[in-house]
């Protein structure tokens, strides 16, 4: 009993349902996604497939992860005790963790319709192969926010049966807010990345890096002003998006000074971000109907 207590815990651990903020930066685009493309009725099916299967490619995506850093993560501070860095899960489990949530998504997505099915293999390339694109490209952050992001399209498949440019458009606003949280990460992380060859933004932009983050925080509220002013949405969703840029600039007193501790909050914080440009789409649509 006590093995199995053990190996439950490592498996929580490493598929990360400890630290749920990733599944809250996978679900608020998507969320984003269904109520514009539903106009504010989201079909429930669709949004418990999303939703759940936000969860399940979320902890997936940690342990393919953690399989490719395996041999990194035990010089990073940060990771060192990460379940397969210290040996507590070996490959072959990690392995068959994966592959099993893997196959349960995509029996959730089989409810879908055909053009949804198909979008899945690319999500899961997207997710299988983010963890190689920290040796190769420069900013994998940008990859990372396709692959975040890859629920836009996804749930205006599932809920319209076709994609729309204003859904690659609104990919590409994730793109940018993936940057702008994922370089406050990987600033926790740049000295121990520096040391072991690992690329990210933060290396990347170097002195320029709160400036990039910055940008790429206009950028996102551009992308979300304009696709609001395309639906035609209503007065909370443009209060949702002020308190956001509101957000942003709190964001930019985290990190100003780089200290490794105040850009890992101003990550965590991105969650905040991502709830009131959702809560403010929501209740633009709420007093359309009630009007």
């Amino acid at each position: 009993m006590n093995w199995l207590v053990k190996k439950s815990s490592a498996y929580w651990r490493l598929t990360r349902m400890d630290k749920p903020i990733g599944i809250l930066l996978l679900l608020w685009p998507t969320l984003w996604a269904l109520w514009l493309a539903s106009a504010g009725k989201p079909d429930l099916k669709v949004l418990a497939v999303f939703v759940l299967g936000t969860v399940l490619m979320r902890a997936a995506g940690c342990v393919m992860n953690d399989m490719a850093d395996r041999n990194f993560d035990g010089h990073v501070a940060r990771t060192r005790h990460r379940p397969l860095a210290t040996g507590e899960v070996s490959v072959k489990e990690a392995l068959l963790l994966a592959m099993i949530l893997s196959l349960i998504a995509f029996a959730l997505v089989m409810q879908l319709n055909k053009l949804t099915v198909l979008l899945s293999f690319p999500a899961l390339f997207l997710a299988a192969s983010y963890p190689l694109t920290k040796r190769v490209i420069a900013i994998p952050q940008a990859y990372l926010g396709v692959a975040f992001g890859f629920g836009i399209p996804m749930a205006y498949a599932a809920q319209t049966g076709s994609i729309p440019g204003i859904a690659w458009f609104l990919l590409l606003g994730n793109v940018f807010w993936a940057i702008a949280y994922d370089t406050e990460y990987a600033m926790v992380d740049r000295a121990d990345d520096l040391k072991i060859g690992i690329r990210s933004s933060a290396i990347f932009f170097g002195p320029r890096d709160v400036a990039a983050i910055m940008l790429s925080y206009g950028v996102l509220l551009g992308v979300l002003l304009l696709t609001g002013l395309h639906y035609g949405l209503d007065w909370p969703y443009y209060l949702g998006l002020i308190i956001a840029a509101m957000l942003a600039v709190y964001h930019y007193l985290l990190i100003r000074e780089r200290q490794p501790a105040r850009c890992f909050k101003a990550f965590l914080h991105n969650n905040w971000l991502g709830a009131v440009v959702f809560f403010g789409l929501a209740a633009s649509y709420a007093l359309h109907f009630s009007s």
